[in-house]
């Protein structure tokens, strides 16, 4: 294998964690309710919804970092493609 192949496997790879992070997000976001009335047995509601925004929170962070990441490969393959046919030019 060449290192074309090896970072357009490592893209794809880093791309489908982050789609996959990305959708698990989305399920966590329909589970947040932005206002909550609360009675006089709403506390483990109210620790259920700072559980998810601690999960949500979490979870951005590493869909940044993917984001980034696998935008930068993304680069880096398109200038190690550029290259490669300019040798061969």
């Amino acid at each position: 294998m060449d290192t074309f192949q090896l970072l357009l496997i490592a893209w794809g790879t880093i791309t489908a964690l982050l789609i996959c992070i990305m959708i698990y997000r989305g399920t966590l976001n329909i589970h947040e309710e932005e206002h909550i009335a609360l009675g006089a047995g709403g506390q483990t509601l109210a620790e259920e919804q700072r559980a998810i925004v601690s999960r949500i929170e979490k979870f951005s962070l590493v869909s940044l970092v993917l984001g980034i990441l696998s935008g930068v490969l993304l680069l880096i393959i398109a200038g190690v493609w550029l290259w490669q046919n300019f040798q061969s030019f």
